[in-house]
């Protein structure tokens, strides 16, 4: 009712009208198959009086004392426990019933608590209460005495779980102990849903994580960063404040980093800046992108109040920065005009020294009649955005992942699914972020979800239902905008619909503007991720209700490659991130790394991407012409689309004449795509790197 009342949500749309299949509405599912083993169980529970009140149905007959037993197993880890039967299908009256084994699949659908989803321990009454032979009744050999720190000997139960990952499927490992010990029913019998996606957002094989670890141990290193910074001695004036705006930092990195030790034999000593060079006979060296600090320093009259010369200052203090941290902490530090890296226990941080009122001194224009005007910039929106806007973004999403555990599982997947699909350039980290985001902020019709997979499904129904064209997406972080707001918000957003980017996200620091959909995606790309949306949701929800097993959820990760015009194959040997690939390969190329930290620490290679920079190169002089799509998690392909404009004639001109020849057209002289120099270009640009160019010329002609 409270939703039916909202003035600032759709009620009757969200409750009555959209869909609510089982496997978007629960966070685990489990499917019980054959049905036969019921059979046992009936016997095992010696439900004698039930398999008569049902006429012999033993799956009717077991349903409820299977629920109640996993209730009490599950306790404060459930919420709901559903069930769901394939309806008995017709058959001919002069023939027998169909058998209850033929049936297909009992499904059991779990609706989780966060707050005790992830502890590893089932705690037991005291060893000398009566209670303690039920409780070791009814967990069995999993059941031991336990000493606990107030001195106490209890019965409990302990869950193997040393990852994050591991205790999110906890109630896997309660649900199979139970329904073996008390219903003879085995562990084959039992198809869990719960964690099938997870592999695709681990970073490496042989591990059992899906990065929580790594990401709070990145956050820990940040933290004591931030406390050197705000002590440190010789500043000329003190830090007013240390924010973190990288997507590590609030928990959303889709492969968080490691600490890096760098072989250096693997490398060239570049002595003079005390770092390292990236060795052309060796493989590429392993991926390393600093996390961006913003260090805000206090306002003061020492700052000067023209632009290019708080430019300078600010160098100075990036200068100063360095020095003191090398000095005081014996960090290593490289200081640039811009920013400082500094290189703590592994992890690089990249500081950007800011101060408050430089925005709004790029904002002052002065008239020939020396009046002074403030007046928007690129150079003061995009400064406001990464010292301002960005901070406060990350400090919010933090805040919600503490709140909410499963937050951090779904926007990886989310944005693993859309760089997959060759698409993650054409939308900022941050908006997809928000879009995870708003899934635990307003999630209705669904409970808040508990689990990366169900979080991801909702992801992919949101993104391929909602009306991008007549709607904002409103993210109300911190709960700041009020129902009169949002409504105030909506009627704002059709006023101004058509100077507004084609894909629009409020939040409360962002209400007019969508400044993290501003430089895309455009229409195309958008309609382009709706409809792979669209057809991925369907796919993996039938591969998970499949009680045979789902099969490879990897598919719906596969890009479609066979829209693009031109593939531009790239050698493994130098894709510093092969490894996070899809389809990840057993074995890869050594990437110059060390286990442990070496005698001295010298400065990484730090963000060389050779796919990103020949990209890079590719846009740059032939962006006219096509689109260049790449996943960056490890992708091997490059795809090309030619623009439709590309092949149409054009009068010849000099500035026409890049990747264009000369034809006679009606007696004209046009200028025309010269394709087969372009693909050579394209080779020739990526030499080394590219080890074919592969034309798909049945799509397209000249």
């Amino acid at each position: 009712m409270v939703l039916l009342d909202s003035k600032a949500d759709d009620g009757f749309q969200l409750l009555l009208m959209t869909p609510k299949p089982m496997i978007r509405a629960f966070d685990h599912i489990l499917h019980l198959c054959p049905l036969s083993r019921l059979q046992a169980a009936c016997h095992r529970l010696k439900l004698w009086p039930e398999l008569q009140d049902h006429g012999g149905d033993y799956v009717s007959a077991a349903l409820g004392p299977l629920t109640t037993l996993l209730e009490q197993g599950l306790g404060s880890r459930l919420h709901l426990l559903a069930h769901s039967r394939p309806p008995v299908s017709e058959w001919d009256i002069s023939q027998d019933p169909p058998k209850h084994r033929d049936s297909g699949a009992l499904t059991l659908g779990l609706l989780l608590r966060p707050e005790g989803l992830t502890s590893v321990l089932e705690l037991g009454p005291e060893a000398d209460q009566p209670e303690a032979a039920d409780f070791r009744q009814f967990w069995g050999s999993r059941s031991e005495l336990r000493r606990f720190q107030d001195g106490a000997i209890r019965e409990a139960v302990v869950w193997e779980a040393g990852s994050m990952s591991q205790k999110r499927l906890i109630p896997h490992q309660v649900v199979t102990h139970l329904l073996a010990l008390h219903a003879d029913i085995p562990e084959t019998c039992v198809h869990y849903m719960g964690g099938l996606l997870d592999a695709l957002i681990q970073g490496l094989k042989e591990t059992s994580s899906t990065g929580e670890e790594a990401l709070a141990a990145a956050v820990r290193c940040y933290d004591e960063l931030s406390r050197l910074l705000w002590g440190l001695d010789g500043l000329p004036l003190t830090v007013s404040a240390v924010q973190g705006a990288h997507p590590v930092l609030r928990y959303t990195e889709v492969f968080p980093p490691t600490p890096v030790w760098p072989a250096y034999s693997f490398h060239k000593h570049f002595p003079e800046r005390a770092s390292l060079l990236p060795r052309p006979d060796k493989p590429c060296p392993a991926y390393v992108e600093p996390m961006t600090v913003v260090c805000h320093l206090e306002g003061s009259g020492q700052w000067p109040q023209d632009a290019e010369a708080i430019r300078r200052v600010r160098a100075a203090f990036q200068l100063r920065l360095a020095e003191l941290l090398t000095q005081q902490h014996g960090l290593q530090c490289r200081a640039t005009a811009t920013h400082t890296d500094v290189l703590k226990d592994g992890f690089v941080f990249r500081i950007r020294v800011a101060y408050q009122r430089e925005p709004q001194i790029l904002k002052e224009m002065r008239s020939p009649e020396g009046m002074i005007s403030l007046r928007d910039t690129p150079a003061s929106l995009r400064l406001e955005k990464d010292t301002k806007q960005l901070p406060l973004l990350t400090s919010a999403l933090h805040g919600l992942q503490q709140q909410h555990p499963a937050f951090s599982g779904v926007a990886r997947l989310a944005k693993r699914w859309v760089r997959a699909q060759l698409l993650g350039e054409g939308f900022t980290d941050e908006s997809l972020d928000l879009v995870a985001a708003a899934l635990f902020l307003h999630p209705e019709p669904f409970t808040l979800p508990s689990s990366p997979q169900v979080g991801f499904l909702r992801f992919l129904f949101l993104v391929s239902t909602f009306d991008w064209k007549n709607n904002p997406l409103i993210v109300n972080l911190n709960n700041e905008l009020t129902v009169e707001e949002q409504v105030e918000i909506r009627s704002g957003f059709l006023a101004t619909r058509k100077q507004l980017p084609v894909m629009v996200i409020i939040t409360p620091q962002d209400r007019k503007n969508s400044i993290w959909t501003q430089d895309g995606p455009s229409p195309q790309i958008l309609q382009q991720l709706v409809v792979l949306a669209a057809e991925a949701l369907p796919i993996l929800e039938k591969q998970l209700m499949d009680p045979r097993g789902p099969g490879d959820v990897r598919t719906v990760f596969r890009p479609p490659l066979d829209m693009y015009d031109v593939l531009i194959r790239l050698s493994p040997r130098h894709i510093p991130r092969h490894r996070q690939a899809v389809d990840s390969p057993a074995a890869s190329f050594c990437r110059g790394l060390l286990r442990e930290p070496g005698p001295s620490s010298l400065m990484p290679v730090l963000g060389y991407d050779p796919p990103q920079l020949y990209l890079a190169q590719l846009r740059e002089a032939y962006g006219d012409l096509a689109l260049f799509f790449y996943d960056q998690h490890g992708g091997e392909v490059i795809g090309v689309l030619w623009k439709p404009t590309s092949f149409q004639p054009q009068s010849f001109k000099a500035s026409n004449t890049k990747g264009r020849m000369v034809v006679s057209q009606g007696g004209e002289m046009v200028m025309v795509p010269n394709v087969e120099a372009i693909l050579e270009d394209f080779a020739i640009l990526g030499e080394g790197l590219v080890r074919a160019v592969e034309a798909r010329s049945e799509r397209w002609t000249v």
